[in-house]
């Protein structure tokens, strides 16, 4: 499992993201669950060269007991680095609010991921447009809490 109690946990590097990473984490969920009218969580992937902690915020979705998530990168052309962490190594720690547990992370097949992606588009409408800007099958991830 990634959350390692005594490992240093690096959050992302991108400026604005790591800003909104440490209030939630500070604030025990408080301050960052809710980020421009939807709920936010924050998930630990460890990485896939380093072997390092990396933490990131992302909105999220339920579905049932499981938690969704989209690996858009805001349309660009890669995956972002904490998909390719999780395709890496599956098991996640995650953060809802002042909750924090551990997961395992698998991609939505291609079965599951129509209604999935239109619930988590029905949350961020902007998913449809990242898709439009990438030829890349933007993924549906599925946290599920680990027993």
């Amino acid at each position: 499992m990634p959350s390692g109690r005594n490992e240093p946990v690096t959050d992302s590097p991108i400026g604005w993201v790591g800003t909104h990473v440490r209030r939630y984490v500070e604030s025990h969920g408080k301050n960052g669950h809710r980020w421009r009218g939807v709920d936010t969580l924050l998930l630990t992937t460890r990485g896939r060269s380093t072997g390092k902690l990396r933490r990131t915020a992302l909105i999220y979705g339920k579905d049932g007991d499981r938690y969704l998530v989209v690996a858009s990168n805001g349309g660009s052309k890669p995956h972002p680095d904490w998909y390719r962490n999780l395709a890496a190594d599956p098991h996640v720690s995650v953060q809802v609010g002042d909750d924090t547990f551990e997961a395992l992370a698998r991609t939505a097949t291609a079965r599951q991921k129509p209604r999935l992606w239109d619930l988590m588009v029905s949350i961020w409408p902007d998913y449809a447009k990242y898709q439009t800007k990438t030829e890349r099958d933007i993924p549906v991830v599925i946290l599920e809490r680990a027993t």
